[in-house]
């Protein structure tokens, strides 16, 4: 097979493995899986709403099915209509918050981060007790950020290891205490918790970011009718409030292509020396598009065609992209930076790797708390390539220049990092093996399909 191999299990005592050979051009025009964090609180709210709800064009990876599944047995009815291998419609009846119930079993997260802490907050004000639990990856997420501030509010929640790991245990309460707070972390799920457990307090609760992150949990409360106020003031921060009390919509809405996806074809092909690829569809909202932004300050020539049509339900830009081969040159990232670019701070240190000069990131401590310690495996993964990646704390050097040579590389099983090696192997003389590539799946199934597609 001259292009990505799929995932194959050699011998039963060997790790799952994809083999990626080096492409001689890529051209193409790929349809993205609907973006996951939209897809993530689409469900929630469309939970917390008496009625149904019409989810059109959601992300079909697992964390999302995670995310459908505790809706489900919150006691709404979900049916997933039609779809492909990267998107999915559903319709969701609800009996809205009120009429949720106990559910009979622990609720299942999965790998995913989101659906335990949005669900934190979602069910600290319900008059409900559930656990929420994951598989290992998921166990080893740090939640006393979210823990603290919902107690705070009234709610009860019991953790592992001095209420540090997951499972958790939510004890909810309502009405819940407004509250103003300040998160420790600047993180959207941490947010994004805080705001779901204040439509269920009694006056308007407050979340001050040093850092803004991303806002889909804002413009998709406005859409369902929630009082939502934001004060940017003249810094990097911004605070949030929402109204407690208010009913949440139903409404029918179409999620935008997911950019964190877009980012992996975004860099593929600015690396690539023979390459031409269009994203269709891609969600450009201003808090996440950061990748698009830092790619462009490194060279990265971007075509933007913005898209005029509604996107129902979500207030989402939206808009078709088209990447070319480029000549990248070495940027520096703060603190703010890897914030508002967290998901794709993997995929842009394999650009940086094949950049002019040297790319710092700094304040990258969050990275060693997602589905695997990011930085270290980053780092080893890129050095196995031949990269030259230098890490001091949470603080890294990327010496670019780097002439890519297959190698074998391990994914962690983390998705991002099955998915930033993939691409490496594109360019990388030889063949590049990805460990535990089948991870990919939790945000973009098909992706090593569309990837033997793009290539030849």
């Amino acid at each position: 097979m001259n292009g990505a191999a799929a995932a194959r299990r050699p011998e039963a005592t060997e790790p799952e493995i994809a083999v990626v050979r080096t492409a001689r051009r890529l051209r193409g025009e790929l349809t993205l899986p609907g973006d996951k964090s939209i897809s993530h609180r689409a469900l929630m709210l469309a939970a917390l709403a008496e009625g149904q709800s019409r989810i059109d064009g959601a992300g079909d990876g697992a964390d999302v099915r995670s995310t459908a599944g505790i809706v489900a047995a919150l006691g709404a009815t979900v049916e997933r209509v039609g779809g492909d291998e990267r998107t999915v419609s559903y319709r969701v009846n609800s009996p809205g918050a009120d009429g949720l119930r106990q559910p009979g079993a622990v609720l299942d997260c999965g790998n995913s981060g989101t659906s335990l802490r949005l669900f934190a907050g979602l069910l600290s004000g319900l008059p409900l007790t559930a656990t929420l639990d994951g598989d290992e990856s998921l166990r080893g997420r740090p939640v006393a950020r979210i823990i603290e501030p919902l107690r705070s509010m009234g709610a009860e929640l019991h953790a592992r290891l001095d209420d540090t790991l997951p499972p958790v245990t939510v004890v909810g309460h309502t009405p819940l205490r407004a509250v103003d707070v300040e998160p420790r972390v600047p993180s959207a799920q941490v947010k994004s918790a805080i705001l779901l457990a204040g439509l269920r307090a009694d006056g308007a609760t407050s979340v001050r970011e040093a850092v803004a992150t991303r806002d889909h949990t804002e413009r998709m409360l406005r859409a369902r009718g929630i009082g939502v106020r934001t004060d940017r003031g003249n810094g990097p921060g911004v605070t949030v409030m929402v109204d407690g009390g208010g009913r949440v919509q139903a409404v029918d809405e179409r999620v935008p292509g997911d950019v964190s996806a877009a980012a992996f074809w975004l860099v593929g092909a600015a690396i690539h020396p023979d390459a031409e690829l269009t994203l269709r569809g891609v969600g450009v909202n201003p808090t996440r598009r950061a990748v698009i932004d830092l790619l462009r300050a490194m060279g990265a020539e971007i075509g933007e065609r913005p898209l005029t049509e509604a996107i129902e339900g979500v207030g989402e830009p939206v808009a078709d992209l088209t990447i070319r081969s480029s000549r990248l040159r070495a940027i520096d990232l703060g603190p703010e930076d890897v914030a508002a670019a967290i998901d794709e701070i993997p995929i842009l240190c394999l650009a940086a790797a094949v950049a002019e000069g040297t790319t710092r990131i700094r304040g990258a401590a969050e990275l060693r708390h997602k589905e695997s310690d990011r930085i270290a495996g980053i780092a080893a993964g890129l050095a196995a390539l031949g990269a030259r990646v230098d890490v001091d704390g949470d603080d890294l050097a990327i010496h670019g220049g780097a002439r890519l040579t297959g190698a074998s590389t391990d994914s962690l099983d983390d998705h991002r990092l099955a998915m930033t090696f993939a691409m490496a192997g594109l360019l990388a003389s030889g063949e590049t093996i990805v460990g535990r590539p089948t991870s990919a799946s939790v945000s973009y199934p098909g992706f090593f399909a569309e990837l033997e597609r793009v290539r030849s």
